[in-house]
């Protein structure tokens, strides 16, 4: 018999994934809402560390490549001053806590701003090795680390000289709401600063210092365990094709304390694209954030459902595959035995004939060529009459119908979220938090552009000529992925010098006066410029296209649903799915919570989140303007995010995808075994059955092959050979007799 054919394998599948589906629903859907702390919150801790480890690493390397192009830039002009030269840094880049410039053969300290830098950590000897330079920890003797970054000032006929710059591994921009706290891990686990958990001294009751000790303890053990899964690889760490964040990242769940359960999101820093490094990840820095979260003491246990349905099914499943065993396999295989029987020639016993269906008529019909074969003629035959019962197709829509009786309702019905969904508050809070740090992101991004130009237009100075220029602006742009386009400007709006693409401004139109705008100039995409006046040259300019596909790759977060940047005007600059420039926002509601955000709360604005209920469609949104220094405060713009509650793991929605999902298997068992058995099985039995009967009926010329390698297949061999042994008209006039099957009993 044929592995994938016959009337066993479909029946066997059947029932296989009848107990798989039983025992995948008595699991699956016993188990939502048993949590204290929704799914859907755990993963939200995560984002949340996934956005400071991005925000981190983004800072460590951009605040490393100006330095490094910096002193590049200087070194490439004439001999300038040390303390000049951090001068110049200090009033275009305020992102360092110190910086120094040391002549690195005698050591000689040449010029010193802002806190001190720890020199004495610094091996001027190992400069020289191929990573010399590359910027490292040194922990200060008040426990704090900081990080340094070097960079080498190198002037023909000088004595080499390092810039050094220090800065604390704090977040920039991180939005922690409330009782939130965010460390950086080291490789060891060790802390190396805390964000977040106010000092002892810092609070007034025994209540609060106990909290505060509590969650240091916390923290700590988080960070060990942090720093230990993320030694492990990317790919490994992930689910199989779960993507997302390129580094290792996860969540992880703490102690109770005071009725509520900590729960840490942790991520190690990772590259923007996969399997490259930078010099921020080559530190083994990892984030964690640690978020105290109520526990649900009412949560839902529905254990009971999915043990009532696998019940169900079982019953249910049962009843059909006994019906497919009685009423098909076991008539089938029955007319195998007496087909084998009549050819190997043993007449004398009467054929045992099933009770319906097309067995039945296969079996009559084996009855009469038995007789046949004994001497009776055809002719002489009196053919019963067609039996009408229901047969094999019939009987495969009932037991469809059987299972559809189990599945339709889960598929349709049962378990279903309703508009009165409990959505977690921390889930709304998250949404705002992570809006307001990606605010930040994209309006620092924005600033660091324009002081990037800044920086360029200073270096360029007065008496720079067009080629030097272009250097300079190559340079800049190869070091850069933010530009398309860079180009200086005289003030008559003449390109003197360009690198990158061709520029997209107002062709003779004199540089702006804004030191970052916005111009609709009808092409697909919006043309952000930057632009910053170069000192001495009678109004000349250096000007900076953004790329716009820089700025939306700062808000592909996961988690975060659909993300737009709008303006003044609430028109889209910018998201992280398809839109159309200048378009509005795709709701009423979503126009009305920026322009409610856009309202200053005190001295500014404030970032907001709102849950939207509107029947069976529950919305998390949240806004949050720019709001800070830099050139991009004065845009105006306003980060907003919106997405489905029914998207997040929430217990409710969990339920009723896994009770859709069992529904839908329960389908496709049944769609695929019964519509195997009919193929495989029920059509070739039907076409035999008109076989059988039409030779019984004198039909000796058609002759009869056999489909496939089957208990049906094995009938209709053992039927031709029948044929083949039963005589002709002719044979019948000419012997006058029909002699009997030789050999038989």
């Amino acid at each position: 018999m044929s592995l994938i054919g016959g009337i066993r394998p479909p029946i066997a599948v059947l029932s296989v994934l009848l107990l798989a589906l039983a025992g995948v629903t008595a699991l699956t859907l016993g188990r939502v809402g048993q949590d204290a702390v929704p799914k859907a919150v755990k993963q939200s801790q995560q984002h949340f560390a996934e956005d400071g480890a991005i925000a981190l690493r983004a800072s460590i390397d951009e605040s490393v490549t100006d330095l490094t192009r910096t002193a590049g830039l200087f070194s490439a002009g004439d001999p300038v001053p040390a303390d000049a030269v951090l001068d110049k840094i200090g009033s275009v880049y305020q992102k360092w806590m110190g910086t120094a410039v040391v002549e690195i053969r005698s050591g000689k300290l040449l010029a010193a701003r802002g806190e001190n830098v720890p020199l004495a950590a610094i091996d001027r000897s190992t400069l020289k090795d191929d990573d010399g330079l590359q910027p490292r920890m040194v922990r200060l003797e008040n426990g704090e680390t900081r990080l340094l970054a070097f960079a080498v000032l190198s002037w023909k006929g000088q004595p080499q000289q390092l810039l050094v710059a220090s800065t604390s591994l704090r977040f920039p921009g991180i939005s922690l709401g409330n009782f939130r706290a965010i460390a950086v891990v080291g490789q060891d686990g060790n802390v190396l600063s805390t964000d977040g958990i106010p000092e002892p001294e810092q609070v007034l009751t025994d209540l609060q210092r106990k909290e505060v000790k509590q969650s240091n303890k916390q923290l700590n053990a988080f960070a060990k365990a942090a720093a230990k899964k993320s030694r492990q690889h990317p790919l490994s760490a992930k689910e199989p094709g779960s993507g997302g964040y390129k580094g290792v990242s996860g969540y992880l769940i703490g102690d109770s304390f005071l009725s509520e359960r900590s729960v840490a999101g942790y991520a190690t820093l990772a590259a923007p694209e996969p399997g490259e490094q930078t010099v921020a990840t080559r530190l083994g820095l990892s984030v964690v954030a640690m978020q105290p979260v109520a526990e649900d003491e009412d949560r839902a246990d529905s254990s009971a459902f999915g043990l009532i349905a696998a019940g169900a099914l079982l019953l249910i499943g049962g009843v059909t595959v006994f019906l497919l065993l009685r009423t098909v396999q076991r008539p089938l295989i029955r007319l195998f035995l007496e087909s084998r029987r009549l050819t190997r020639g043993d007449l004398n016993r009467p054929v045992t004939v099933p009770r319906s269906g097309e067995a039945a008529r296969i079996g009559a019909a084996l009855e009469r060529l038995r007789r046949q074969l004994l001497g009776e003629p055809a002719a002489a035959d009196q053919k019963p009459a067609r039996r009408r019962k229901f047969g094999a197709r019939t009987l495969l829509a009932v037991c469809g119908v059987l299972l559809l009786v189990w599945s339709a309702p889960l598929l349709l019905l049962l378990n279903r979220a309703g508009d009165d969904v409990q959505v977690p508050q921390q889930l709304v809070n998250d949404q705002r938090e992570r809006t307001d740090t990606l605010t930040d992101r994209v309006r620092r991004a924005l600033n660091e552009g324009h002081a990037d130009l800044t920086s360029v237009a200073s270096l360029i100075g007065a008496r720079t000529e067009p080629d030097d220029m272009g250097k300079v602006l190559d340079g800049t742009l190869n070091q850069h992925s933010r530009y398309r386009s860079l180009y200086v400007l005289d003030k008559d709006g003449k390109v003197l010098s360009k690198a990158g693409q061709d520029p997209r401004s107002p062709s003779g139109e004199e540089p702006s006066d804004e030191a970052i705008r916005v111009l609709d100039d009808g092409g697909k995409e919006p043309v952000i410029i930057g632009t910053a006046e170069v000192p001495g040259r009678g109004g000349a300019a250096v000007v900076g296209e953004f790329r716009i596909d820089f700025l939306n790759s700062l808000l592909k977060r996961p988690g975060l649903g659909a993300v737009r940047v709008v303006d003044k005007d609430r028109k889209v600059i910018g998201g992280n799915t398809g839109y159309l420039e200048f378009e509005g926002l795709p709701s009423g509601r979503l126009n009305a919570l920026v322009e409610g955000t856009s309202q200053k709360v005190g001295l500014s604005p404030r970032p907001s989140g709102v849950l939207y209920r509107d029947g069976g469609d529950i919305q998390i949104a949240a806004a949050a303007p720019f709001v800070g220094g830099g050139a991009a405060k004065a845009l105006g713009w306003t980060v907003v995010s919106w997405q489905p509650a029914s998207q997040l793991p929430i217990p409710a929605y969990t339920l009723q995808n896994r009770t859709v999902l069992a529904g839908m298997l329960g389908v496709t068992a049944a769609a695929a075994c019964l519509g195997w058995l009919h193929i495989v099985v029920v059509r070739p039995l039907r076409k035999l059955a008109d076989q059988a009967e039409a030779l019984a009926d004198g039909d000796r010329k058609t002759v009869l092959y056999p489909v496939h390698h089957d208990e049906v297949g094995a009938v209709t061999r053992s039927l031709e050979l029948i044929r083949q042994q039963l005589p002709t008209g002719a044979q019948r006039k000419r012997d006058g007799v029909s002699a009997p099957l030789a050999g038989r009993n």
